[in-house]
Parts: structure tokens; sequence; C-alpha cells
């Protein structure tokens, strides 16, 4: 008999077209390899110009063949009040604002039932976004995934926030973020990372977690070399996540004046949702095109001679140089746009930080085919070693079930030493 897991989402990861759509629905596939999965999920964010925020039948429909699906809604969404008053309640409470962004009657009621009625071994959690539902899952082994230290990645946006009162308030949601990191790290059964840069950051914060690096993937049969060089250069990434707003922004105001001061005219193309307004204002201040959503990013990513990708925020690994690299495109990146993967500078990337380093190493790429071709032909090579979602499937699996066996015949689950502080 297959062992039991519980899947706790805070977004219906279907269709994979974006960071952590993409890695939790491949989680979700490859955990289904070995376990019967029920999955708990709350509806998805809305991207500008996608339907799948409003179609959670068709992604239940999708994911039928990994788990039982069922989907809640996020009770801030559709109410003002709500979200005013869960701001309220982060700083009355000194609680991370995701702990009442997620508070969910229907979603806690559902969770009661199965951890009674079923014998659950395993209980996945996707982010401590939904920390305040593990003391529910009392006496179960719990992993818990950490797409980015969340306390940092908030740390960096404070960074590059012009707003004093905004970026005051990011600082204050670190502090909290890093306390329920702090508090929850060291009491699940696993915490699974997404590079060891993570890993010692999540082990620095809560000195004796246990903590393993599954890395994100890309389907190499999905993403393959482009067969031809392209024209321009192309990012990656929706408007609606602040880092890609931000490297949006660099790269127009810092970056681009030096590329085209040095070069014939470079076509530039953000890939990825934005709003009407954000599409004309773009183009009209940088001569930026942006796509909006599109369903497929594959073509649009093949026209393209250069990657670029000019992250001054962000946590985790960047999926969107991992399809780079499996479509054998030459990739320019920030320090931070590359790291936590197997970046080799001129090996399989160009890292530059300073505007005028960047825009040379672009006009580089775009000038010189052989460079072109030896770092896209590298960065291919890399993801086959390393990144393709079928290796990593063997090492995440069997983490997997051996905490699954531990937790059937240990005694107590490192989850009944919780205390009130972060529970409900």
């Amino acid at each position: 008999m297959r062992p039991q897991l519980l899947f706790l989402c805070q977004t219906l990861p279907y269709p994979p077209d974006g960071g952590v759509w993409i890695r939790t629905y491949h989680i979700l596939r490859l955990l289904a390899r070995a376990f019967d999965i029920t999955a708990l999920c709350f509806e998805r964010a809305p991207m500008p110009g996608s339907r799948a925020a409003h179609d959670s039948r068709a992604g239940c429909r999708a994911l039928t063949g990994f788990a039982d699906v069922e989907v809640f809604p996020v009770p801030q969404r559709h109410s003002r009040i709500r979200y005013a008053w869960d701001h309220a309640c982060s700083m009355a409470m000194r609680r991370v604002y995701t702990t009442y962004l997620y508070e969910s009657e229907p979603f806690e009621r559902r969770l009661v039932e199965i951890v009674t009625s079923k014998r659950i071994d395993l209980v996945h959690v996707d982010s401590l976004d939904l920390a305040s539902y593990l003391p529910l899952c009392h006496g179960i082994p719990v992993i818990c995934t950490h797409h980015n230290v969340e306390s940092a990645l908030l740390r960096r946006r404070a960074a590059i926030e012009r707003n004093e009162w905004r970026r005051a308030y990011m600082r204050h949601q670190a502090r909290l973020m890093e306390n329920a990191e702090r508090y929850w790290c060291g009491r699940v059964a696993l915490n699974v990372a997404v590079s060891d840069r993570d890993r010692e950051s999540l082990a620095c914060i809560a000195p004796g977690s246990r903590i393993t690096v599954v890395p994100n993937g890309v389907d190499i049969e999905e993403f393959q070399p482009a067969g031809r060089p392209g024209a321009g250069v192309a990012f990656v990434g929706g408007l609606h996540w602040l880092p890609n707003l931000d490297a949006l922004e660099f790269f127009g105001r810092d970056i681009l004046p030096h590329l085209r001061a040095a070069h014939a005219p470079v076509s530039t193309r953000w890939i990825g949702s934005a709003s009407i307004a954000e599409t004309r204002r773009y183009r009209d201040r940088f001569d930026v095109e942006i796509t909006g959503y599109v369903d497929d990013v594959r073509p649009f990513m093949r026209d393209a001679a250069c990657h670029i990708v000019p992250l001054r925020a962000g946590g985790g690994t960047r999926l969107k140089i991992l399809h780079s690299w499996a479509m054998a495109k030459p990739v320019v990146a920030t320090s931070v746009g590359c790291e936590g993967l197997a970046a080799v500078d001129g090996g399989n990337i160009l890292i530059r930080d300073d505007p005028k380093d960047f825009a040379d190493a672009v006009r580089a790429v775009l000038e010189d085919r052989e460079l072109a071709r030896r770092l896209g032909a590298r960065g291919r090579t890399t993801v086959e070693q390393f990144y393709s979602w079928d290796a990593i499937g063997l090492d995440l699996v069997n983490a997997y079930l051996d905490v699954a066996r531990v937790g059937s015949t240990a005694s107590a689950s490192p989850l009944t030493t919780i205390g009130a502080g972060h529970g409900r």
C-alpha cells in the first residue's frame, strides 16, 4: 500500500507558467510516483492576461493524474476590508503578514477532517506562508519547501524600495518572517531549500534544523535548443513580481542607454504579464516591448539573440536561466540574477553588476556569434548534468520516503513540541 501524502499549497500549481507554479507542479508530479496525494490549494493569484486564476476547475482536472485536488479562495482577494484588516493584524500581533493572508476557516475545517479521518503518513507544506496550519498536523511528520529564504527576499526588496514608508514596512515584515523561520525550521521534520546558498542562510537563522537541497529544474525535452541565433535581447518574467519590475527599471534606466549609445538599435522584449498601462508606459519610456501574458514563452525566447537577467532582488534560483540554458541561449545576468546556480562567468554565462559592464557584455554576445554559441552550448550541458527534473526527482522522492518511514516508526514527530506562540 502506497504512503499517503497531504500536500498543502498557497497557490494552485497549474498551469506551470511561472517560478513557484513550475517548481510546485513538478514536485507534485514527481511525488505522485511514490505517494497517494491529497492536495489542498489556495486559488491562484491573478496575473494580467491569464485566465488561470479564474479557471480553478480546469487546473484541478489537469492535476487529477497526480492528486485529489481541492481549491479554496483567498479571503483577502475578495475584500478590501479584509486586506486592510490583515495588515493591521500583522502590525498589532507582530506576526508575519502571510499568516493572516491565508487564514481561512473552510481550509482549516477541511484540513482537520482529513488528518482525523485518514492515515496521513507525511505532510508537504509549500512554504512557511501556511505555517499557521502546522499545529493541526500534530503527530504527522512535515516537510517544508522554501522557494526562497523569504526574510532575505523581503530585505532585498526593502533595499531597492524608494518609498520610505514601504521600505520600513518591508524591513519590519522581514524581521517577522525571520522569527517564523527561526521558530519553524527546527520543528519540521525536513526543510527543502533550492540552493546551497539558501540552505546556509536557513542554517544561520535556525541552527540545528534538518535541511536538504532540491534544486529547481527544467524539462529538457520541453525546452530544446532553439536552432537559430535570433535577434535582440529578451527577459522572461511578469511585472506582477516586484523584482522583475525593478529589473526592467534598472535595465531601461541604467543599462540600455549604454547599450544603445555604442550599438545599432537593439530590440528589447520583456516576456510576461503586465497591465495595459505598464505596457504603454515602458514602451514610451524605454522603447521596450512587453508581450503581456503568453501561454507559451518558447517562441519568444527563440526569437532573441541574448537573454538578460538584470535582477537586483529576489531569492532562490532562477528558473528563467535554466530555461534559457536548456534552449542553448546565451545569458547575461547580475550576480543576484544567477545566484544559487552552477553559473561560471565566461563559461556558461556572463555575470556583470555594473550597468556599463552589463551593456558591454550584451553587446559582445550580439556581435560575437562564436561567443554566443559557446555560452549557449555550455548552458545546455549544465542543465543536462544538474537540472533535469527527472534526475532531481530520484533524490527528492527518496528524501520524502525516508521521512515518511521514520515518521511511521517514531513515537512522536518534531511537531509535537509546538508551543502556542506561532500556532493558530
